[in-house]
């Protein structure tokens, strides 16, 4: 794959998943430009750093502004964040404030690269849904409306700028082995929950990273406005 010249953003590039992804994506020698929360010292899962916490509308503001001195060739919208609550119990400033960093963030940072795709004509935006953006089930409102929500918006990025060689997809994880999922879950939970999983295991945030990898190449010219579950067929069965 010709990766020369490329810059990537990926967001929640800390831990989990989008650590993942910015370091594949560093393997392959691209230059990555990561968001976090909160300053930590030194990581090396990308070459930039951008501080920015999307619970903070005005930190996606100016996130967006960071990137806009950037040459992003490729988005990786995979900050995102979930509460899970029965439905009449759903606290509504939780609701919109999971909608804020899960679907206004990405939007915020699709518009900011979006230009600079199309003077080159050509680009690549992956957006980290979710298995429940795809299914859902009881306590997960706000999450699933807003990985819904993704998946909309993407299929609208694609329906309007493949014409202009900018390619938008999703990639939906299922449970994923992540320090979070374990935490969450403990060991009893993983062994109940990945029975309803036909592959009967965890998946590994590298298999979700190689799927993202791949649809962010040129390898890619014709995968489009789709929404790619990595769940070991548990939305399918």
């Amino acid at each position: 794959m010709a990766w020369a010249g490329k810059t990537v953003c990926v967001t929640g590039a800390s831990r989990g998943i989008g650590r993942s992804i910015a370091l594949k994506f560093r393997s392959q020698g691209v230059k990555v430009v990561g968001t976090r929360t909160r300053s930590l010292g030194a990581d090396d899962a990308c070459d930039e750093w951008v501080v920015a916490d999307f619970a903070d509308a005005s930190q996606i503001e100016a996130c967006a502004k960071s990137l806009e001195a950037r040459d992003i060739d490729i988005l990786i919208n995979c900050a995102g964040i979930n509460k899970i609550a029965p439905f009449v119990e759903i606290d509504p400033n939780d609701f919109l404030r999971i909608q804020q960093v899960n679907v206004f963030a990405p939007m915020r940072l699709c518009q900011t690269v979006l230009p600079n795709m199309l003077r080159r004509n050509w680009g690549r935006i992956v957006n980290i849904s979710s298995v429940w953006g795809k299914i859902s089930k009881e306590f997960r409102a706000s999450y699933s409306a807003s990985k819904f929500a993704l998946d909309g918006m993407t299929l609208a990025l694609a329906a309007e700028h493949g014409a202009n060689g900018i390619l938008a997809n999703c990639v939906s994880p299922g449970f994923i082995d992540t320090e979070l999922t374990r935490a969450v879950l403990g060991e009893s939970g993983i062994r109940q929950m990945t029975q309803g999983v036909p592959v009967r295991r965890l998946g590994q945030a590298d298999e979700i990273a190689g799927m993202v990898l791949w649809l962010a190449s040129e390898e890619n010219t014709y995968l489009n406005g789709q929404n790619i579950a990595v769940d070991g067929g548990f939305s399918r069965v």
